[in-house]
């Protein structure tokens, strides 16, 4: 076994114990940095396949930001997740059961799975030779040159459904002094200072 083999399953051993820990850690603080530790391992097998680009975006994308903001979240936010847990308890039982029916149709549809005769060719002849091009060259060309359409309407539905969800949260409440532009833009100088004329020795 080299050295590339005995690094793959170290990682893959990572992320499986990894992933099993942030899932039966009773501490959330604690959940959270076993799911940093399954990212930075997923990234290290995406190293690992010749994927740099997939492994730095995994990197930047979720252990830079989603995996940070869940932990500032869950540190910030005073949950009683005791009081979580017990009402969690009383779904257990509907939990499994779609549990398993979703496990049965997983089943289902490995025991039928069939490889087309074509799918080999049509998955190589999206992206060019790795000797020809580099994998995160084909990457780029794919998706700013091959589908930039498709590319720029999915970034359209992001932006669209972070504004629905700005707006459906969002509460106006009326016991809260926000801050006005424009009528600080538009405030007359004369009015909004005054001078005091403070005789020697008088105070305010």
């Amino acid at each position: 076994m080299g050295f590339a083999d005995f690094t793959f399953y170290v990682f893959a051993v990572v992320v499986l114990t990894a992933g099993l820990f942030t899932v039966v850690s009773r501490n959330p603080v604690h959940s959270v940095l076993w799911l940093i530790l399954a990212f930075l391992s997923a990234a290290g097998l995406f190293v690992l396949l010749g994927a740099e680009f997939v492994a730095m975006l995994l990197m930047i994308v979720y252990v830079g930001a989603v995996a940070v903001l869940f932990l500032f979240v869950v540190m910030m936010l005073d949950v009683d997740f005791a009081e979580m847990k017990a009402e969690m308890a009383k779904y257990l039982p509907l939990a499994l059961l779609i549990g398993v029916v979703l496990l049965m149709e997983l089943g289902l549809v490995f025991g039928n799975w069939t490889f087309a005769d074509q799918a080999q060719g049509l998955r190589a002849a999206v992206t060019p030779a790795i000797a020809e091009t580099h994998n995160t060259a084909a990457l780029g060309q794919l998706l700013y040159d091959d589908y930039i359409l498709l590319f720029q309407l999915a970034g359209l539905i992001l932006l669209v459904a972070m504004i629905g969800a700005i707006v459906l949260t969002v509460r106006h409440r009326t016991d809260i002094k926000r801050q006005d532009i424009l009528a600080q833009m538009y405030r007359d100088p004369a009015k909004a200072m005054e001078v005091k004329d403070v005789k020697p020795g008088q105070g305010l």
